[in-house]
């Protein structure tokens, strides 16, 4: 089993909390994680007889176990919530007894907000960063994403075929279920939409043109899709610093691997002739630094910055007290026209450093704050690249 740096936080999460909530998209390995890391029995809820026993009496099934439980898709049961609450009272001392695993944020979310609050630390599981796959080229996770069926996998038909069926499960499965009043077709539709816009600013009102519905309805729908770990809305950065700034978010597929199946983008040569290149790639990044930095500090909160004016920095990450401007570039170098958006940032007093993350080899200063790094060592080193000390080398 591949080791996952998600590890030391639900470890760190169980020592503090009675009840750890494992959060991910599906198939992203939780139960995989669960099994073999974890101690505690095992249980589906999506499995009827598992249901069944917690559905007739919880607080009878839960007061018969001394050893921790794992609950698999918790959110399948919600009235569980509340049981435990009760449970975990009787002795709040006793810390990671009860694992929740969950594949639907806002249903576990709101459940858990309303019965387990101050009782439950949560960790959210990606798909596989690079820093966890030595065996791969970072070309190849970005061509193949990172759930672990398709990750390792060389043959093409076997990861399209995987993928096709992943996104014809949710749509005629998952998403069905939430309310949504268009067919699994629309929704694949609308997923297709989503790709073709990926790392745009979002217009809800075109999407929902194209549709033929509202943009209110083009809202709901996007709020779902979130939801289920598909797609992330990067908010933009406000201040009252008398900018005009863009106020709308920009818009990504989460996993690369999930949105270059919708672009049709199969090989390694399709990416590199695609004119989504620049985008595919700058969404990668965006995730996998997102996911290391949730990883590894607490309370990091993320935006993009962009003024009407043009100035633009592709990813903010505001880690305490401090803001950290990341420009990606698809290239093998980097000039110093690249920086101008960090600069202006730094200017602007909304980054105090920034980093140009590019696909080359070599990292070396371009700016006064600003420095020019491979996304390999980033993704590799991400701790040590990101802490607070800038290189005194001369600039380009």
């Amino acid at each position: 089993m591949i080791k996952r740096i998600a590890e030391k936080n639900v470890a760190a999460m169980a020592e503090q909390f009675p009840a750890v909530l494992l959060l991910g998209p599906r198939q992203c390995g939780k139960t995989t994680l669960a099994k073999g890391v974890l101690d505690g029995i095992y249980f589906d809820l999506e499995k009827p007889s598992d249901y069944e026993m917690f559905a007739v009496d919880s607080e009878l099934v839960l007061g018969r176990f001394d050893e921790s439980l794992i609950l698999d898709e918790a959110q399948e049961l919600p009235s569980l919530f509340s049981v435990l609450r009760s449970v975990i009272d009787e002795d709040r001392k006793q810390n990671g007894r009860f694992y929740l695993l969950g594949s639907v944020n806002p249903a576990l979310i709101r459940q858990v907000s309303e019965s387990l609050a101050g009782r439950v630390g949560m960790v959210e599981l990606t798909p596989f960063l690079y820093s966890e796959t030595a065996s791969l080229e970072l070309a190849e996770c970005w061509l193949r994403g990172g759930y672990p069926e398709v990750a390792f996998e060389s043959v093409v038909d076997r990861r399209t075929r995987w993928l096709e069926q992943y996104i014809q499960a949710l749509v005629q499965r998952d998403l069905a279920g939430y309310g949504l009043k268009t067919s699994p077709q629309e929704m694949r539709r609308f997923l297709g939409m989503l790709a073709h816009v990926h790392g745009g600013l979002l217009n809800a009102s075109e999407l929902g043109r194209s549709l033929s519905v509202t943009y209110h309805t083009v809202g709901s729908h996007l709020d779902i899709l979130e939801g289920h770990f598909l797609i992330r809305r990067l908010q933009p950065w406000h201040s009252n610093m008398g900018k005009r700034l863009v106020k709308s978010p920009k818009l990504y597929v989460r996993d690369c691997g999930v949105l270059h199946y919708l672009l049709g983008i199969r090989t390694e040569r399709d990416l590199l002739q695609s004119p989504w290149r620049g985008a595919s790639w700058e969404g990668f990044l965006i995730e996998q630094i997102i996911a290391l930095e949730q990883l590894f500090y607490t309370g990091s909160q993320f935006w993009f910055y962009r003024t009407q004016a043009g100035a633009e920095i592709d990813l903010v990450v505001e880690r305490g007290g401090e803001r950290i401007g990341f420009e990606f570039k698809c290239g093998a170098s980097v000039s110093r026209g690249d920086a101008s958006g960090l600069k202006a940032g730094i200017d602007d007093g909304v980054v105090s450093r920034g980093y140009i993350i590019y696909a080359g080899k070599r990292s070396y200063p371009i700016a006064e704050n600003i420095e020019a790094l491979p996304a390999e060592l980033l993704l590799s080193q991400y701790q040590n690249m990101t802490a607070k000390t800038q290189r005194k080398d001369k600039v380009i």
